[in-house]
């Protein structure tokens, strides 16, 4: 029953998703104009091209941001269970919180905090 679930369950899967998708083109209203086709930028009409180049201290930033939100995700669940584990869960949770520290540290070193 083990591989063959796997597949059930990816079929059914991909199946539930794809049903969603054709249903929305097949019941959603649509209309085409060239209005749709515009960037929307908080209900200002934009100027210029929307192409344009940012700093990548925003994509570091938010990057930094994903790692530390990921961590809490992993710490959750070893909270619930620490006491049943014991020392060897305690040990885990230092040493990933200390790989988790010089990550941060190493980004602030390079600056990567820092707005510019």
């Amino acid at each position: 029953m083990g591989s063959s679930a796997l597949i059930l369950l990816l079929i059914c899967g991909a199946g539930f998703a794809g049903a969603g998708i054709v249903l929305s083109f097949l019941l959603a209203k649509s209309s085409k104009n060239a209005q749709k086709g515009e960037t929307y930028e908080c209900g200002i009409e934009t100027t210029g091209t929307s192409w344009i180049q940012f700093n990548v201290g925003y994509y570091l930033f938010a990057l930094i941001f994903l790692i530390f939100d990921v961590e809490l995700v992993f710490m959750y669940p070893w909270a619930t269970v620490v006491k049943e584990v014991g020392i060897p869960a305690l040990i885990e949770i230092i040493v990933f919180m200390f790989i988790l520290f010089m990550g941060l540290l190493y980004a602030w070193r390079k600056g990567a905090l820092e707005w510019k």
